[in-house]
């Protein structure tokens, strides 16, 4: 199921940059390493999606080639859109309505162009280290800097299988703390990451 809206939120007009996430299901990996395809959540939804929103961002895409879970999704954001939700809750609604549910990341990318009108940039996320990881704030001066837009892939389970960090554009550094504990849930590393790219100076 694609849910697509040819134009922009009117707050994104005040956004300082062309910024879309997706949150991938699949191919991600489990704690042994192993390629899995990962359960979606509630709270990753509604949470993430108050981020997006908070910092300017034009989608918030889910991705999983599960069709139960994309249905479950789309109650969810139907929910909170069109139902007793967007009564109860305007806020939440407003921030809900930034989300499409995808396949898996390339039909992602797919409908960013079709709306966009041009490729987004790909850029990975990791809690690993490595080489030539883009830091922050060279990211952030590409993103205010460029006319491209961005997709931002953040992953679940125990991270994104490396087939998807490596036909990625680029892939951003870790997000590190003073201790050696690593283990940020992926709403809290959404948020941190739209802080560091949009958030105020």
């Amino acid at each position: 199921m694609t849910l697509i809206a040819p134009f922009w939120p009117p707050w994104v007009a005040i956004a300082m940059a062309d910024l879309s996430l997706v949150l991938v299901h699949y191919p991600v990996l489990d704690k042994n390493g192993l390629i899995v395809t990962s359960a979606l959540t509630n709270m990753d939804i509604h949470d993430i999606a108050r981020s997006a929103r908070t910092y300017g961002v034009r989608r918030f895409f889910v991705a999983t080639p599960v069709k139960a879970l994309r249905r479950l999704a789309a109650k969810i954001i139907e929910h909170w859109e069109s139902g007793y939700g967007s009564t109860y809750n305007a806020t939440r609604k407003e921030a809900l309505s930034l989300v499409r549910l995808e396949h898996d990341l390339d039909s992602t990318i797919l409908n960013l162009e079709h709306e966009t009108g041009a490729r987004p940039r790909v850029i990975a996320t990791s809690a690993r280290g490595g080489p030539a990881r883009l830091d922050f704030a060279t990211l952030r001066g590409q993103i205010e800097t460029s006319r491209e837009p961005y997709l931002i892939v953040l992953g679940t389970g125990w991270g994104l299988a490396p087939e998807v960090t490596e036909r990625a554009d680029a892939v951003v550094e870790p997000i590190r703390g003073p201790t050696d504990y690593n283990h940020l849930s992926v709403r809290s590393a959404a948020a941190i990451i739209l802080d560091r790219l949009c958030g105020a100076r």
